[in-house]
């Protein structure tokens, strides 16, 4: 079912709601059973940190394609609904856009650049589903990210490994609560599938630092 499923349903097997501390409730979305709810704020904390990536490396994109609005307008659009409006088709048009723009990039940073913005837009349609492919809404944007500082370092894992630790130390209590009602992330070959794969780890472990430059860093690398 679509995250545009009841609201405020009952405590059932199939309308559970995830309360906040001091019992309020907060825009509870419910599907069926073996899945679970997402709110509308806990929404706004995996844009808020997939929309921070994307801002980062916006302009390596810029740099290669100055004449190309899109990537912008799907970060734009995802603090739009960070900030607090509604979720409208304006995150999904954004974030198709910017994947578009990503696959006509002149560089492989461009690309990168592109991707996160698109998957920044994208994060405000997060579906509560058990399927390890959703974890790349919340975290494929810092991935990417990690991947443009290798590539500007001169494709140094240290480099991404110090953006992988930035991004495990902004992740908030919420954000890891929201990424552990999902499976780990899916595994592939690329580098910023590893990257993924390294932050989704520490997040989901016991939060223990990458130490870039050293033998356990180097073998997660």
């Amino acid at each position: 079912m679509s995250m545009t499923g009841s609201i405020g349903a009952s405590g059932s097997e199939e309308g559970r709601t995830r309360r906040l501390v001091g019992g309020g409730k907060i825009g509870a979305m419910t599907i069926g059973p073996g899945d679970f709810e997402l709110t509308t704020d806990e929404l706004r904390v995996v844009a808020r940190y997939a929309a921070e990536s994307a801002q980062e490396v916006l302009p390596v994109f810029e740099n290669v394609s100055p004449g190309d609005p899109r990537p912008r307008a799907a970060v734009d659009a995802a603090w739009e609904f960070v900030n607090g409006a509604r979720r409208t088709r304006l995150q999904r048009v954004t974030s198709l856009d910017a994947h578009r723009a990503a696959k006509e990039a002149v560089t492989e940073a461009g690309r990168l650049a592109a991707r996160a913005a698109g998957d920044a837009a994208s994060a405000a349609y997060l579906h509560p589903i058990a399927k390890a492919t959703q974890v790349g809404h919340i975290l494929r944007a810092a991935a990417c990210a990690a991947r443009v500082a290798e590539l500007k370092a001169g494709d140094d894992p240290d480099a991404g490994l110090q953006l992988i630790e930035q991004a495990r130390q902004r992740a908030t209590p919420i954000l890891i609560d929201v990424l552990r009602r999902y499976p780990g992330a899916p595994t592939g070959k690329s580098r910023v599938a590893q990257l993924m794969a390294i932050l989704d780890a520490s997040l989901r472990g016991s939060g223990d630092p990458l130490r870039p430059g050293t033998t356990e860093a180097r073998e997660r690398a």
